[in-house]
């Protein structure tokens, strides 16, 4: 690995912006830290011992907003909740946060990718911050939460925004 610049009369990398080009949309992640993080084990260590699986309930948030500086801050909140015949075996909320710098998207695009892309990014790290508590409560195996189709969530939201009336006296 050298530092030297290629010559000026090398051709670029496959799908490399030409010098001068502007690159494409993207985002840079700045940070990612957590924001809440609550974990109850109400019924321990009797809850350790249940037979069978427990029913579990499971939400999910996006959040994202501008900043002043113009970065852009996102939250994904998971909650988790576990029962067991009408018993609390635990129950998990995180929110967990990311800074991100956006570049080269329209206007039309920053919405999908704040609550798209962004929190697709930071899922991964939130998964294994649940899979940790769980484990560190006592539990064996961890729960580990399900891939997520933040594509699908944002869809279904924007159909349910569609079908919802207008409120009086609003546009």
């Amino acid at each position: 690995m050298t530092d030297a610049t290629p010559p000026a009369d090398t051709p670029a990398a496959p799908g490399a912006p030409e010098q001068g080009q502007p690159a494409g949309p993207g985002f840079r992640i700045l940070a990612q830290y957590v924001r809440d993080l609550s974990f109850e084990n109400p019924r321990a260590p009797e809850s350790l011992r249940t037979d069978g699986k427990p029913q579990i309930d499971m939400g999910v948030e996006m959040n994202a907003g501008g900043r002043p500086d113009g970065l852009f801050e996102v939250d994904l909140k998971l909650s988790v909740r576990a029962v067991h015949e009408d018993k609390p075996v635990f129950h998990i909320e995180l929110v967990y946060g990311g800074l991100f710098a956006l570049s080269g998207v329209s206007e039309q695009d920053m919405e999908p990718m704040l609550l798209i892309e962004c929190p697709r990014y930071l899922f991964p790290f939130a998964r294994q911050i649940i899979a940790s508590a769980t484990a560190d409560g006592g539990f064996y195996p961890p729960f580990m939460v399900d891939p997520i189709d933040f594509a699908a969530i944002y869809m279904a939201r924007q159909e349910q925004i569609a079908r919802s009336p207008a409120e009086p006296g609003q546009a």
